[in-house]
């Protein structure tokens, strides 16, 4: 291509990209547009309806502590988040292992061999996970080598199959030798927490995918990352500073009240108080949301975004008057408790140790007082910690989050829409749409990769390209 094509190239790109947006909700999915739009030259207004920003991923104040809704972790496969926590000068807060080490703790077993270790080498995949497979104690020496078998078998599936959406990932583990021990001690410690749902209730497609990225793909891909601080450090205070920098004007504490096109294909955002008009809108909120804020004729089907169900995570949080846990996070088998996270440090608690545990698939228990759930968690909490028997509970609290991910329920794959509606300038975003991932960060993030490349008409800038393939 010669210079005068190439020039023409790019003045039709900057014709075709518009000049104002909004963006409509101040999450991940929602603060990645705004970055994305306002890097390629648009200006652009983020609304957010909460007095903060970072959706479901947020810190509050308890008395002298800052606490997290709830337990955020990524993997080292997350290459959009780990972009957006580079994009807001945050990567340090948040640092991945060098190298996959979980340490898990079965309640039911002798003291002496109550603690494995899921951990990978730096071998080729799948040799990488051999050797922590091998010595795992929690399975026997038969499950393991049928957990092998089947990595293999999910290795070869293709997660975007339209044919795997429909199918249960704990029909297809029963089909390939897995026992419910096997199921437990391994397929649900990961998938809990990564698809929120068991086996049983979970799409085989974004099982496979799950799997196949971050544990089959490339040795690394699985190393856990979490922040050192709190969240809003992370999702609002640094992201304003990031958003700000890049020209973008948020509005919190404002909500949005219509959407409707406005004539030679621009828009207009009623919000209390102000109509906002721009060239494209992008709608990155929770999908019953976007569902009663689309205009008529935006999708074939809207009411298919009310047929994607939501799943919570249930918090624990828990507050020592001394350490009773030497690691900064455990997973745990034999008992209601599923992850704990060590959060002294980043809560600012000058002594004692608080922990947080995080409970996914939570519907069993999302509504218990907390009463029921002191009851419940703090013998089990001395059960794993010997440690916490002789310690003081200083505080015990909760924190639900009723919807805390989309339902990643077999068939859910044929509800989640794309970033382009039938609305010419108008997208969506969120970990709901279809992005191929369950509902995590990385999720989050991508989607609003997406919606930005859409409004801009394509993968343009360096960020676009970066995912061009991935997306």
């Amino acid at each position: 291509m010669n210079d005068t094509t190439q020039d023409e190239g790019r003045d039709a790109d900057a014709a075709s990209r518009p000049a104002t947006a909004v963006v409509v909700g101040g999450g991940l999915a929602g603060m990645t547009s705004a970055l994305a739009l306002a890097d390629a030259g648009v200006r652009v207004t983020l609304v957010e309806g909460r007095p903060r920003l970072g959706g479901l991923a947020f810190s509050f104040r308890r008395g002298g502590l800052t606490v997290d809704n709830g337990q955020h972790v990524y993997l080292r496969c997350c290459t959009a988040y780990r972009w957006f926590l580079d994009r807001v000068e945050a990567a340090d807060l948040a640092p991945l292992q060098d190298r996959l080490d979980v340490p898990v703790l079965d309640a039911r077993a002798k003291p002496g061999r109550r603690l494995g270790r899921i951990s990978r080498t730096a071998l080729p995949v799948p040799l990488h996970l051999a050797r922590g497979l091998a010595t795992y104690p929690h399975l026997s020496l038969a499950e393991r080598a049928k957990v092998g078998r089947a990595a293999l078998a999910l290795k070869g599936l293709d997660p975007a199959d339209p044919a795997l959406d429909a199918q249960s990932f704990g029909g297809w583990l029963a089909a390939h030798g897995q026992s419910d021990r096997a199921i437990e001690a391994l397929w649900d410690l990961v998938g809990v927490a990564t698809l929120n749902a068991v086996a049983g209730d979970a799409s085989l497609g974004l099982a496979a995918m799950v799997f196949r990225t971050g544990l089959l793909s490339e040795p690394g891909a699985v190393d856990i990352g979490w922040a050192r601080v709190p969240l809003g450090e992370l999702h609002d205070r640094l992201a304003r500073k990031a958003l700000d920098s890049a020209g973008v004007r948020t509005e919190v504490r404002t909500r949005v009240t219509s959407i409707s096109p406005h004539g030679n294909g621009r828009w207009r955002v009623q919000v209390p108080g102000e109509t906002l008009d721009a060239d494209a809108v992008v709608l990155a909120v929770p999908q019953r949301e976007a569902h009663d804020l689309l205009p008529a004729g935006a999708l074939d089907a809207p009411e298919r975004l009310l047929e994607i169900g939501t799943a919570p995570i249930l918090n624990i949080h828990v507050v020592y008057d001394r350490k009773v846990l030497s690691r900064p996070f455990f997973a745990a088998l034999g008992s209601p408790v599923q992850w704990v996270f060590d959060r002294t440090e980043a809560s600012g608690l000058p002594r004692g140790q608080y922990l947080a545990l995080s409970q996914s698939a939570a519907q069993d228990e999302i509504d218990e007082p907390v009463s029921v759930l002191r009851e419940r968690y703090l013998p089990e909490l001395e059960r794993l910690l010997p440690h916490s028997r002789a310690a003081e509970v200083l505080d015990f609290f909760v924190t639900r989050e009723r919807t805390a991910t989309f339902a990643p329920a077999p068939g859910v794959g044929r509800l989640r829409p794309g970033a382009r509606t039938k609305a010419s300038g108008l997208y969506l975003a969120g970990a709901w749409t279809a992005t191929g991932w369950p509902a995590t960060m990385e999720g989050a993030v991508r989607s609003g990769v997406r919606a930005a490349g859409a409004a801009l008409g394509g993968p343009r800038d360096h960020l676009l390209e970066l995912f061009e393939e991935a997306a």
